[in-house]
């Protein structure tokens, strides 16, 4: 069986001369919930739109299921389902004629059980229209027609962007359940780092089109760090840390992001510069993720700051 079910080697794509994923390489095994991270124009989309194949790479490759992704049988594409940002589905149509249409490209696999299971979790009814549902029930039907044609892996594309919170916490809590009962692989990328850090077994952070980090969420949660050094004279200009990422003075205190520094050299570094104490900070995975992510400022944002 095989065991990795997403791949990517050294995928690249530019757009005329800009440049939007820079030779990614992704291994997503099965049966893990794998958190696709960045910010805004940092190359998520790109990179599913290629592995979907959606759009054709520039160099390197993408595969799904053992397929390359463009060259994707109609049989490995019924395998895959895929939820986009949105959920766009017909507004005139109710869910039932919603559910015959969709399940015409499923003869085969389609799972009215679990559909008819689906929607009695989320409380809905098959004679509602689309147009006449909010944005978190839309998310809901288009969750339950994802999963209807039973795939074996599921692409998630920001699908809770814009729900509240109690939907995002119905809809994760529905996709956790599915995937215990069915085993599926899921790649899941959000802006919605608590989402993430709810469900994810393993994330991958990219940036400008680059990858920065592929980890288990474990080792990301403890690698990222933050302390802050105290003085009671001069605050030094410089300092040798490893792993040093940011560093922002305050008066007395020295603010260091740090990744994968150790206890002891953090103490080591404490006392060679002379600092009278060392804080820990405590970071959720959000802050963690924007200290990660962090350009450094060439300018004052807000005339305060000058």
């Amino acid at each position: 069986m095989q065991n990795i079910i997403i791949e990517t080697k050294q995928l690249t794509k530019y757009y005329g001369r800009t440049l939007a994923l820079d030779h990614l390489d992704l291994r997503v095994p099965r049966g893990c919930i794998y958190g696709f991270l960045g910010r805004n124009g940092s190359g998520k989309t790109t990179a599913i739109k290629l592995m979907l194949g959606l759009l054709k790479a520039t160099t390197g490759s993408a595969s799904v299921l053992g397929c390359d992704s463009q060259e994707l049988t109609p049989e490995t594409r019924g395998q895959i389902g895929y939820v986009t940002e949105g959920h766009r589905l017909y507004r005139w149509m109710r869910i039932g004629a919603l559910e015959k249409f969709q399940k015409a490209f499923f003869p085969d696999r389609w799972n009215s059980q679990l559909f008819d299971e689906m929607l009695e979790y989320f409380g809905l009814s098959k004679k509602k229209k689309i147009k006449s549902l909010s944005n978190g029930q839309r998310a809901q039907v288009s969750l339950a027609l994802t999963m209807a044609p039973d795939p074996d892996v599921m692409i998630m594309d920001d699908p809770t962007l814009g729900l509240d919170v109690v939907i995002r916490r119905q809809f994760l809590e529905g996709m956790i359940h599915l995937i215990q009962k069915k085993g599926k692989t899921i790649l899941f990328s959000s802006h919605i780092l608590g989402d993430v850090e709810r469900v994810a077994d393993r994330i991958a952070v990219i940036e400008q089109g680059v990858l920065r980090a592929d980890c288990t969420l474990d080792e990301f949660r403890r690698k990222i760090r933050k302390v802050h050094f105290i003085f009671e004279g001069d605050v030094p200009e410089t300092i040798d840390i490893p792993g040093l990422l940011h560093k922002r003075q305050n008066h007395s205190h020295l603010e260091l992001t740090l990744v994968g520094t150790t206890d002891e050299q953090i103490e080591q570094t404490a006392q060679a510069v002379g600092a009278k104490e060392c804080k820990r900070v405590e970071l959720n995975l959000e802050d963690q993720f924007i200290e990660f992510t962090a350009r450094e400022k060439s300018k004052p944002l807000f005339q305060w700051e000058a």
